[in-house]
């Protein structure tokens, strides 16, 4: 069935209390309570499918299409010209839990308290499967979760795994060739097959062609471990279309890193190449199952890496460095903006993801939400100018920089520490961010409007910017000498609601 974009009004946001009482769906239609509490019969369109892909450390410059002449991504090239590509996204605090739990709950990690790695995500957050879900949504979860904070190795039971329906989860694993996940209500763990990208990309297809002809739409997840640095060598195939001698470095690295940067890079690519097929894959049975038009298709990261740009240590991501912090996300919706493929420079953050998501569905917007509803630049092509998107660092562990606020504008990076300002970029010239701008007569009116404006946000969300320390006593958090939240066994797990004083 062809969907056509519903005419319902989008609704302003409304309390969790009063989202979580909103019922089901009759037919093809919904039925919804009123704020009133009295039932409304508007019959809506079919709300669209949603298939959310995210890789673990891409960067936006691992792909053809943003201008990389050494990765080989065809899939990923041909979807950026029939997608919406907003090219400056950025990850919120880019490393995996923190970006994850914003990505479920549309909030920064001060507000939740979700700004260290392997901390538990507390149920009583409003997130992404339970909104779907109480607007009429079949949901499933597949791949890395890294939210439940129980140890990377343990089993999640069902109350733990905030709505979600279907699920072949493991908290976190990166033995690619051998990884683990559990399912359904039970703690038998369970191993991928071969490469548990492609297995849980077979998986993943399964899950759509069962439910491609079902009145009720479904949300899909897939959350990939590659190309993260702990990952080992990619399949054979993916690492025969590369010889580190031909890999044009980018020129921020410095001269003494390249070597170690092109064995790096080697590797890295390689599993941007497999993770290109799987999303040609996942594209291709959206096709074969006759739901392209019914269904928006999502492809992104969760952060970046450094990979020895800037001479940082190839495993770094926590920094404000444009490979640390910008991610792909490419947004196909048939429906809306037919094949036509569309640069988008309005910058996107991740607590923007859920509320953007939720206004292609025209499902309303729980109060909860901190980030904002873009679905309008999507429909209707425009930008909106001026708009600056706030990331950060609040507490950086095992040595990856310094924290920072930072505001991304679709031409500027600017960067403040406790200290003060630190870096201003020209992304649009200088897109390798090598010439640092603070400090230069001629930029200081832009870097003081740029600093108002980021304080601004920091006073919406309520961070006045402590260090580190303050946050974790704030949470009652225990670290290890590094500042992490400890994960081998034994693990007592940590979390807001958990220990917080």
């Amino acid at each position: 069935m062809k969907h056509l974009l519903s005419t319902e009004k989008i609704q302003p946001p409304i309390t969790r209390r009063a989202f979580l009482e909103t019922t089901t769906i009759a037919g093809a239609g919904v039925m919804l309570k009123t704020a009133a509490g009295g039932i409304s019969n508007v019959e809506v369109q079919r709300k669209p499918n949603i298939v959310y892909i995210f890789s673990d450390q891409q960067r936006a410059k691992a792909t053809g299409y943003d201008g990389n002449p050494d990765v080989i991504t065809p899939n990923l090239d041909k979807l950026a010209g029939e997608s919406i590509n907003f090219r400056n996204t950025i990850s919120v605090c880019p490393v995996c839990t923190p970006y994850r739990a914003s990505l479920m709950t549309g909030r920064y990690p001060t507000t939740t308290g979700m700004f260290l790695n392997d901390l538990h995500l507390p149920t009583n957050e409003l997130c992404i499967p339970e909104i779907f879900r109480n607007a009429g949504y079949d949901t499933a979860y597949i791949g890395k979760w890294h939210l439940d904070g129980y140890g990377r190795d343990t089993y999640i039971p069902p109350e733990r795994r905030q709505g979600w329906s279907y699920w072949k989860v493991a908290e976190c694993d990166h033995n690619n060739h051998r990884s683990h996940y559990y399912t359904e209500a039970s703690n038998e763990r369970r191993y991928w097959e071969g490469y548990d990208a492609f297995a849980q990309t077979k998986d993943a297809q399964q899950y759509i062609l069962d439910h491609s002809d079902t009145v009720k739409p479904f949300l899909l997840m897939v959350s990939y471990g590659p190309p993260h640095p702990a990952s080992p060598e990619a399949p054979e195939a993916y690492s025969a279309l590369y010889t580190q001698e031909q890999i044009a470095l980018p020129p921020n690295v410095p001269r003494d890193k390249q070597a170690e940067a092109r064995r790096h890079l080697h590797h890295y690519y390689a599993h941007c190449t497999a993770i290109d097929h799987c999303a040609g894959q996942l594209i291709q049975t959206i096709k074969d199952a006759g739901i392209e038009e019914d269904t928006i298709f999502v492809f992104t990261s969760d952060h970046g890496g450094m990979l020895l740009s800037h001479g940082l240590p190839y495993e770094w991501k926590q920094v404000a460095w444009d490979e640390s912090a910008r991610v792909p996300f490419l947004l196909r919706y048939p429906a809306v903006h037919a094949n036509d493929g569309r640069v988008i420079e309005t910058p996107l953050n991740t607590p923007d993801i859920l509320p953007t998501l939720l206004g292609l569905a025209n499902i309303p917007i729980p109060d909860t939400v901190e980030g904002e509803d873009l679905s309008t630049v999507i429909i209707e092509g425009t930008e909106i100018q001026n708009r600056a998107v706030l990331y950060m660092s609040i507490a950086p562990f095992v040595g990856q920089g310094e924290p920072y606020r930072a505001l991304r504008t679709r031409q500027y990076t600017y960067v403040r520490s406790l200290e003060g300002p630190s870096h201003l970029f020209d992304d649009l010239q200088d897109p390798f961010q090598m010439n640092n701008l603070i400090g230069k007569a001629e930029y200081e009116t832009l870097s003081q409007e740029l600093d108002t404006e980021l304080q601004k946000q920091l006073d919406i969300i309520g961070d006045d910017f402590r260090p580190p320390q303050s946050y974790i006593a704030k949470w009652g958090y225990h670290v290890d000498e590094e500042g992490a939240i400890p994960y081998r066994p034994p693990v007592e797990p940590q979390g807001p609601g958990l220990n917080a004083i």
